[in-house]
């Protein structure tokens, strides 16, 4: 069985966002990049059905610019076969993405696509119910367990007010959440070894895919600031001020 798994490169979950003076986007010069957290997940998720011997190969897939290589490096170093670099400068759409990404499920052929639930940078939380729409395959998102046998994958998935599990046959899509696994540290031997596995590049052109923006960025801003709270001395003084406030 072949899993195919999309990661994205995005700023690093510890560094603080900024804004670029001309409200025009994310501020990314000289920002510590890294994968993202929900796709490292996957990988990781990926990498233990490879170990069970569900998987036989994981191949893991970014869509980015040229440095996007270290973070498929990354995914070879936690235990991936092989990755593909579809290369483009272009900050692509959810939409776009998941037609990229059917373009390479047409040649790869993977019985499973696992990816995570949402990137930090957007919070889009779409690509994955999209791409699953676009090639008519089961979908089961977020998430917190997986169990692939017999032609199919039961995945439980945390709802509000418990746990749901579903049963979809392959090949599906399945969006890890942040319960699935905590993914590994590579060791220094496996990133020695992910240097010599094999990554292509292809240019984002050579797909043929429509990727023109439907959405246009009007402002990006940063969140207001919190305001100091105060302290009051009895419930009545707290109610005083919630009415006060506006809040009831």
């Amino acid at each position: 069985m072949k899993v195919l798994v999309p990661v994205k490169r995005v700023i690093d979950y510890n560094v603080k966002a900024r804004v670029k003076a001309d409200q025009t986007g994310v501020d990314l010069a000289n920002v510590k990049m890294s994968m993202n957290p929900f796709c490292e997940i996957a990988v990781e998720e990926a990498v233990r059905l490879k170990e069970k011997g569900v998987a036989t190969e994981v191949v893991s897939v970014s869509i980015g610019p040229i440095q996007a290589q270290e973070t498929l490096r990354t995914s070879l170093a936690m235990g991936a076969d092989r990755a593909i670099l579809i290369q483009t400068d272009l900050d692509l759409e959810p939409l776009a993405i998941s037609k990229v990404l059917k373009a390479i499920i047409a040649e790869e052929n993977p019985d499973l696509v696992l990816m995570g639930k949402q990137a930090i940078d957007g919070d889009n939380n779409a690509t994955g119910q999209m791409l699953a729409t676009l090639l008519d395959w089961p979908q089961a998102t977020f998430a917190s367990e997986l169990t692939v046998e017999g032609g199919k994958a039961k995945v439980t998935r945390e709802v509000d007010g418990g746990l749901q599990t579903l049963e979809v046959n392959l090949p599906a899509v399945v969006t890890a959440d942040l319960r699935l696994n905590e993914p590994r540290y590579a060791s220094l031997p496996n990133i020695m070894k992910a240097k010599k596995k094999p990554l292509d590049v292809k240019e984002l052109g050579s797909l043929g895919v429509d990727t023109a923006p439907r959405l246009k960025v009007v402002k990006v801003t940063e969140p207001a600031k919190r305001t100091a709270g105060i302290k009051v001395e009895t419930a009545g003084d707290l109610v005083t001020h919630l009415k006060t406030a506006g809040v009831f």
